[in-house]
């Protein structure tokens, strides 16, 4: 018998965290582990008793065109790793592993690829959140040091998006 790795067994669970997501464009669910314990999740969808995107039926940054990774403002979600992180107490968080998958509302694909927007990467940082692994395909990860995003500054280079 072949058991599944700690990895895959974590983000088939953010996985399934995604499938709560209401947004139109990609569903996203994180969880935070600590010492293998899931401390909290998070999917991507409206402020808690506003309308969600998938109800309204519509998605305003589709609407005009935004591109992905730009104008967060004119989102109705609060993004899956923030909701996982406003959902846990800061002493969980502190040296902790946030796993991350990202799938299509339309075809429920692994979205490969993906990444945490700036906001959310200051998000992790601040919560004190020690490695990001998310999934690119089932067996296929990337493990980020979320250190390293202290140095390589992304949001001093002017680029949009992710």
């Amino acid at each position: 018998m072949e058991r599944v790795s700690k990895n895959e067994y974590y983000l088939d669970i953010a996985e399934t965290v995604s499938e709560r997501s209401t947004c139109m464009r990609r569903r996203f669910g994180a969880i935070i582990v600590k010492n293998d314990v899931i401390v909290s999740t998070g999917y991507n969808g409206a402020p808690r008793g506003r309308k969600n995107c998938c109800d309204l039926g519509t998605c305003y940054r589709d609407k005009m065109g935004v591109p992905r990774g730009e104008r967060y403002e004119l989102c109705r979600s609060v993004h899956a790793e923030a909701n996982a992180i406003i959902a846990a107490p800061r002493d969980q968080m502190i040296g902790s592993t946030l796993y991350i998958c990202c799938t299509d509302p339309k075809t429920g694909a692994v979205v490969p690829g993906t990444d945490s927007c700036m906001m959310c990467k200051r998000l992790i940082l601040n919560a004190g959140i020690a490695t990001v692994i998310i999934r690119d395909a089932v067996g296929e990860h990337r493990v980020i040091d979320a250190s390293g995003w202290i140095e390589n500054d992304d949001s001093l280079s002017g680029a949009l998006g992710y």
